[in-house]
C-alpha cells in the first residue's frame, strides 16, 4: 500500500547540532531513507537545536515510512558535521508521523496505519474550497451570489469551507489555483462560471489539465462559430485527483443552486465522477431547455 501525503509535509529533526554541514548531502540522505528523489526533500529551516525539512513527494510506499525514525537518525549521524544525542528524535504531523511508529506486531502496525489514513481521508473529505471565476467579479462589475450560497449550503452539511481567490480567465492561473488546492488537501474543490462557449471560458479546459479523465458532459450544444460561440457547446466538469473531487459549475445562480443540490446527493451516495457529472448535467440541461436553449444529447 502506498500512502498519499496529500500535501507538503514537514519533518522536524530535534536535538540536532550542525557544524558546517552540507545541506544538499543532508537532504539526499533523508531522500535515500524514504526512497524518494533528492529534489523532493528541502531543508526549509535551520535552528541551533533543530532543523525542518519539507517532503514534497505525494506518494511514498508505507514500508518506506513506518518505523524509520531510528534508521533516519543513524543515517544522519554519519554525515560530517552532524551531532546527535540519545535525546534526538524526529517529529511530524499527519501521515509522516508514522515514521516514529514502533512495534513488533506487523498486524497491529498495519491497523494503526489504516486507522490514521481513514481518519485523515474523512477530514479531507469535509474540507471544501470555492473559486469564483471571471473578470466581471475581479473588477466588481457584478455581485458574487454563488460563493455565499455554496458556503452556507456546505457548512450546513458539516463542511469546513474556504473561499478561494477569484480565478482569472486564464488557463495557467486556473491550473495553478486548482493544483494548489489539491496540494493543500481540500477534498471538494468547486469553481463557478467560465464553462460557456466563448473564448474567455476556460474552466473546463483547466480541469482537464488537472485530470485528463475528468467527466465533461454537455448541457447545451451550439453550431460552432455562431454568434460569440467559439466552442460547440457548454459543458460542466467533474474530476478527481487522489482524495480530491473537483467540480466546475456554470455561473448563473439558479443553475448553481440546482447543481449544488445534485452534487450533495452524489457525495452522500459516493457516486463516481462520471455518474455525478451526468446527473448534474441532466438537471442543468433540463433547465436550459425550459429557458429555450436547444440541447442535443451528447455522451
Amino acid at each position: 500500500m502506498g500512502l498519499n501525503l496529500l500535501e507538503k509535509t514537514e519533518l522536524w529533526v530535534n536535538h540536532i547540532k550542525l557544524d558546517h554541514v552540507n545541506l544538499t548531502q543532508l537532504a539526499q540522505t533523508v531522500a535515500d531513507v524514504l526512497g524518494i528523489e533528492s529534489s523532493k526533500v528541502l531543508v526549509v529551516d535551520v535552528r541551533p537545536d533543530h532543523i525542518t525539512l519539507d517532503i514534497m513527494e505525494n506518494d511514498i510506499p508505507t514500508e518506506n515510512i513506518v518505523g524509520k525514525e531510528r534508521v533516519l537518525l543513524d543515517a544522519l549521524s554519519k554525515l560530517e558535521g552532524v551531532h546527535l544525542t540519545e535525546e534526538s528524535f524526529i517529529h511530524s504531523n499527519g501521515i509522516l508521523g508514522l515514521i516514529c511508529l514502533e512495534g513488533e506486531n506487523p498486524l497491529e502496525m498495519s491497523r494503526t496505519v489504516n486507522h490514521m489514513v481513514d481518519e485523515m481521508k474523512e477530514r479531507i473529505a469535509k474540507r471544501a474550497i470555492i473559486f469564483p471565476t471571471g473578470f466581471e467579479l475581479k473588477q466588481n462589475l457584478i455581485e458574487d451570489t454563488n460563493t455565499p450560497y455554496l458556503k452556507q449550503l456546505l457548512e450546513a452539511e458539516g463542511y469546513k469551507v474556504t473561499i478561494g481567490d477569484i480565478m482569472e480567465d486564464d488557463l495557467d492561473d486556473m491550473e495553478y489555483k486548482l493544483s494548489d488546492a489539491i496540494s493543500r488537501a481540500f477534498g471538494l474543490i468547486i469553481t463557478t462560471g467560465g464553462v460557456g462557449a466563448e473564448d474567455k471560458d476556460k474552466t473546463v479546459e483547466s480541469m482537464l489539465r488537472i485530470d485528463p479523465q475528468a467527466a465533461t458532459p454537455y448541457i447545451v450544444k451550439f453550431q460552432r462559430g455562431t454568434g460569440r460561440h467559439v466552442k460547440d457547446g457548454v459543458r460542466i466538469a467533474v474530476g478527481t485527483v487522489g482524495p480530491s473531487m473537483l467540480v466546475s459549475f456554470p455561473g448563473p445562480n439558479d443553475e448553481v443552486r440546482l447543481a449544488a443540490g445534485v452534487l450533495l446527493e452524489c457525495l452522500k451516495n459516493n457516486c463516481g465522477k462520471e455518474v455525478a457529472a451526468q446527473k448534474i448535467a441532466a438537471v442543468l440541461a433540463e433547465k436550459l431547455m425550459k429557458k429555450g436553449f436547444h440541447h442535443e444529447h451528447h455522451e
